[in-house]
């Protein structure tokens, strides 16, 4: 086991990490920009070193400082967390060059996955079932428009090497076709630096269901169950719960067996999770990427199996086997997450910076309730990266004692200092639709004005 792992990552989720190594005896290194030397997650480390200015580029992007500070802390292992460099396979290669522990899967896969085109045809040689459309990247406007004629409008533009919605348009005619192929490849080309792009039959009424996959290097691997994250904004996820009220027990069963399979094949390492979309319209569930890293809503599916995701992540790494089999997971009640963001969601979700005053969440009547937070009272939300304040995580013994946990938490919360979107986050829990679990990605129960369906319909 490594005695001490550096986190190259800042915020909520390293100080998840952290939390994790000191939980398994291992010391921790937190590397920071200038303008987060007071953050919280430095303070908690048992090391920090600074590795740059506020631009991320020269600090939580710059793969020559962060592998020095590794260096200089004689750490022996890197856990990248999410976003940032979570998803390099490059830096994940001078990880193991470096001859240090890389707390993720193999590059290799990193690479394979990491590209839209590559990862659909990935997913369907292990037997994933994939949305229909372009066998690989197009390779110009007149093959799109051919295609999409012979799947049928509404088609979706999608950026092979695109995330968060970026390079994303949906057509519901050759012409809608022909100005959207400008623009997605413009925008991914400003994104990513890569213009390539593929077509895909656009899902009406879909549910975004993603599976949870934990595998090690001896070739075992199992699912944790799926996660439902359809409730979303421009392709940003809001809220997240596990399980999914999509899904009866035989589907799950047959689809996480599915899953797991496509792991081993794959050769997968580490925590990954499979995301579909469930086609309204067929009941079908379709492939659409993976990830090659931990999750933000990771956990949810800890509230439900109890299985800590950073530590086996770290145990994988460091070469031991799976501890636990597929017949020894079961899923306990039900959880919800909800993602509480410096923002305010009626002024267009402008992020709102600034200094915590007050910040305290009583325990709940029932439930029980866990907060994975970026910030302290007394410290600052930063304008250089992302607005969260915290994730609230209500657990119930079922989805009403779920839902009751997390709206006590937001009722009695006494946040001082920024506007948050803890008001969406009521409505949506108060919301019919969501307590009868009828969920669509581009509505957002509670908060009509914002559902983009409705927006699609209407043109916009």
């Amino acid at each position: 086991m490594y005695g001490r792992v550096l986190i190259a990552n800042r915020g909520e989720i390293a100080r998840r990490i952290i939390r994790a190594c000191r939980e398994m005896g291992i010391e921790s290194v937190a590397v920071h920009s200038e303008p987060d030397a007071e953050a919280p997650f430095v303070h908690e480390a048992d090391q920090s070193l600074c590795i740059g200015p506020a631009k991320a580029t020269e600090s939580y992007l710059n793969m020559e400082r962060i592998l020095k500070a590794a260096a200089d802390s004689q750490s022996q292992a890197i856990h990248p967390g999410y976003g940032f460099l979570s998803e390099n396979a490059l830096f994940a290669q001078l990880v193991m060059q470096a001859r240090l522990g890389w707390i993720g899967p193999p590059p290799s896969v990193i690479r394979t996955m990491g590209e839209k085109a590559s990862a659909k045809a990935a997913a369907k040689a292990v037997g994933l079932p994939v949305v229909p459309g372009s066998e690989g990247l197009l390779e110009n406007l007149e093959e799109a428009l051919q295609l999409a004629e012979q799947m049928g409008y509404p088609v979706l533009l999608k950026a092979d090497a695109g995330g968060g919605g970026r390079g994303m348009r949906r057509a519901n005619s050759a012409d809608e076709l022909r100005l959207a192929w400008s623009a997605a490849r413009r925008e991914a080309a400003a994104a990513f630096g890569n213009d390539a792009m593929y077509l895909e039959k656009f899902l009406g009424s879909a549910r975004h269901i993603e599976f949870q996959v934990l595998a090690d290097r001896w070739g075992n691997a199992v699912h944790l169950f799926e996660r439902e994250c359809s409730i979303q904004r421009r392709h940003q996820k809001l809220l997240e719960e596990a399980p999914s009220t999509a899904l009866s027990d035989e589907r799950r069963a047959e689809m996480g067996a599915l899953v797991a399979r496509a792991a081993e094949q794959l050769g997968y390492q580490g925590a990954g999770t499979v995301e579909f979309l469930l086609d309204g319209a067929s009941d079908e569930l379709y492939f659409i990427e993976m990830n090659t890293r931990l999750q933000v809503e990771h956990p949810v599916t800890e509230m439900i199996t109890g299985i800590d995701l950073v530590q086996a992540q770290i145990r994988i790494a460091a070469g031991e086997r799976l501890w636990f089999s597929q017949e020894d997971l079961k899923i306990d009640g039900h959880a919800i997450e909800l993602r509480l963001n410096a923002e305010d969601p009626d002024q267009g979700f402008r992020p709102s910076p600034g200094d915590i005053e007050r910040f305290h969440i009583p325990q709940p009547s029932q439930g029980r309730l866990r907060i994975d937070a970026a910030v302290d009272e007394g410290s600052a939300v930063s304008p250089y990266y992302d607005s969260m304040i915290a994730k609230i995580i209500g657990w119930g013994s079922d989805r009403s004692v779920a839902i009751q946990t997390c709206s006590e938490a937001l009722s009695g919360m006494d946040l001082q200092g920024v506007p948050t979107t803890a008001s969406l986050h009521q409505d949506v829990l108060a919301a019919p639709e969501f307590a009868a679990g009828k969920l669509q990605v581009g509505v957002i129960p509670g908060r009509p004005e914002l559902n983009e369906v409705a927006a699609r319909k209407e043109g916009s």
